[in-house]
């Protein structure tokens, strides 16, 4: 567990460090103040607001904004489809492959659509270096950007400000943010020792001679947006467990640490934008606390190993299976918590081996979707929190609700409710029907505890955008890939649309007076119980799934029943 400690250490240091700095950063793309980057892109995106029509930057409505936001996604998503099912006439294609099935094009473009990066598909033998390049990759920079911009939207509304306008944020989120760091990022996994290549795949003979077709391709640039964006698709179907995506420990920190790069920024970028800083830093401590608790239980759980495979060989050891050596068990741990947590949905083991206290912190991490949340999304969720608890202290205090100045009305109840009500609903439904016609939807390979934690796994990754898997599950059939797609997008889109709306109203009320403001949003407490709130909404929706699930196998494993 030494190793353990040393790595959360070394890992919450340069969190608490480059953080903030970079929150700081971000606050000042959108707010419009100079930076480094303005000689380079500051003629680029002249260019691409002309050729767009949107030369002077008009302030956007909140209808006006979802209405820019839902056709641009639209618009992206026929495209990608297009390239998907159309593949083999395409360039850049040296193994020949065909299009691919329209229902799993059409899964495969919404999960990237909205920044998921659930895959039903093995990479390197369904798409080709086009479709690679110029679909998925594509997407892995709109949806963040789109995420990031409906966030700082967010921010502006509550705090009174106009939304913007979206096309402007998501030109600046690409130009100003993704594509520096993405560069960045490449370059520094090229020197890791990922490749970047559009050669065909390498022809070897090996020992006994047989010839072996290796596949390789453009994947360092791949995989660089792929972790700062937090789609978490990968490349290859081992995804960050295959050594062309993450060759060393050198490769793997680094990759850990772009996973965790906006997600924790963006906590101090909103208490820039809304001059609520001495909030932001509490908050951000808050998180930590969270992600550390959640990080122990998995290493604690990892470490003990499997008792039914320790009692047999008549020793204890951690827990080896679908680790991969090159990391070990611990790095493998970290990795999980990580890229559930910040909605990343990358691997660099196999989700389906982990121990069911692992699996448990990893399902807590998706239900809560604030510790770091998604690019954009977690922090909206944060503030959509932040309002219910100012209402329910508010109520408490006996007096008018109010949150960051501003009133809190029947309106505003509607909209949260919707927001939060909405994952329960597209995770919760879909899996019972699947429990109900096992033999109708074939697919679930482990009975027992675990073959639930596998479904209700694929339904949340999806709904909360997050993207891995349990791997176990057999989802490339018609009813897996419509479901969750319908499930995907429901959980993007329909928080999207309540949250810019939220916004938008907040944005219209006046500004109450100093006399009328009666809730100090910057205390330990109101930030405590907006967190203790956020557990409890998720523990009431789904702890029988966790009861059911993980704890259950959990406890089947340590009382020895097989």
């Amino acid at each position: 567990m030494g190793q353990a400690f040393l790595e959360m250490a070394i890992i919450l240091t340069l969190i608490a460090v480059i953080a903030p700095r970079f929150g700081s950063y971000i606050a000042k793309v959108f707010e419009g103040g100079k930076s480094l980057l303005d000689p380079m892109m500051s003629p680029l995106e002249r260019v691409i607001f002309v050729a767009a029509g949107i030369r002077h930057s008009p302030m956007m409505t909140g209808w006006q904004y979802l209405k820019a936001l839902l056709a641009t996604n639209i618009l992206m998503g026929m495209l990608v489809f297009g390239l998907l099912v159309t593949q083999r006439h395409l360039p850049l294609n040296p193994m020949k492959i065909v299009g691919m099935r329209w229902d799993l094009a059409l899964h495969t473009t919404i999960s990237f659509l909205t920044n998921t990066g659930q895959q039903h598909y093995v990479g390197e033998k369904a798409l080709s270096y086009f479709s690679q390049t110029s679909a998925i990759a594509f997407l892995m920079f709109t949806a963040t950007a789109t995420g990031l911009a409906v966030g700082i939207a967010c921010i502006r509304g509550f705090t009174g400000q106009p939304l913007g306008n979206f096309y402007v944020d998501l030109t600046k989120a690409i130009t100003r943010i993704l594509l520096p760091l993405s560069l960045l990022g490449a370059i520094a996994l090229l020197a890791l020792g990922v490749p970047e290549t559009f050669a065909p795949p390498l022809e070897v003979t090996t020992l006994e001679g047989v010839v072996q077709f290796i596949a390789r391709g453009p994947v360092a640039s791949f995989e660089s947006i792929k972790l700062l964006g937090g789609s978490g698709g990968g490349f290859f179907a081992a995804n960050s467990a295959h050594p062309y995506e993450n060759p060393s420990s050198a490769s793997n920190f680094l990759e850990l640490m772009m996973m965790l790069l906006i997600p924790t920024a963006l906590i101090h970028t909103y208490g820039i934008l809304a001059n609520q800083r001495k909030q932001s830093q509490v908050l951000f401590w808050l998180l930590v606390s969270l992600f550390v608790v959640l990080t122990g239980i998995a290493l604690i759980s990892e470490s003990q190993g499997n008792p039914l495979i320790n009692s047999r060989i008549g020793m204890e050891q951690p827990s080896l299976e679908g680790k991969e050596m090159r990391f070990g068990w611990v790095d493998s741990t970290i990795w999980s918590v990580v890229a559930t947590t910040t909605m990343s949905g990358a691997v660099n083991s196999m989700h389906d081996s982990l121990m069911p206290g692992t699996v448990f912190s990893t399902f807590v991490g998706m239900f809560l979707r604030i510790i770091w949340g998604g690019q954009g999304m977690g922090i909206a969720y944060l503030l959509v929190l932040a309002m219910l608890a100012a209402f329910l202290m508010s109520l408490l205090a006996g007096r008018t609700p109010e949150f960051l100045g501003r009133k809190i009305e029947q309106r505003e109840l509607q909209l949260i409710s919707m927001t939060l009500l909405i994952h329960p609903f597209v995770i919760l439904i879909p899996s019972a029907i699947a429990f109900i016609f096992p033999e109708a939807f074939p697919g679930i390979s482990n009975p027992g505890f675990h073959g639930l934690s596998q479904v209700i796994y694929e339904y949340t990754s999806g709904a909360t955008n997050n993207g891995s898997r349990l791997a176990g599950l057999a989802s490339n059939t018609l009813w897996w890939n419509l479901t969750t797609s319908l499930c995907i997008l429901l959980g993007r889109f329909v928080p999207i649309m309540t949250i810019i709306l939220l916004a938008d109203g907040m944005a219209r009320k006046p500004q109450l007076t100093e006399t009328e403001v009666i809730l100090n949003s910057n205390t330990g407490l109101f930030i405590s119980f907006t967190i203790l709130l956020s557990i409890m909404i998720s523990f009431l929706s789904f702890f029988p799934v966790l009861a059911l699930g993980p704890l259950a196998e959990g406890l089947k494993m340590t009382s020895g029943i097989r």
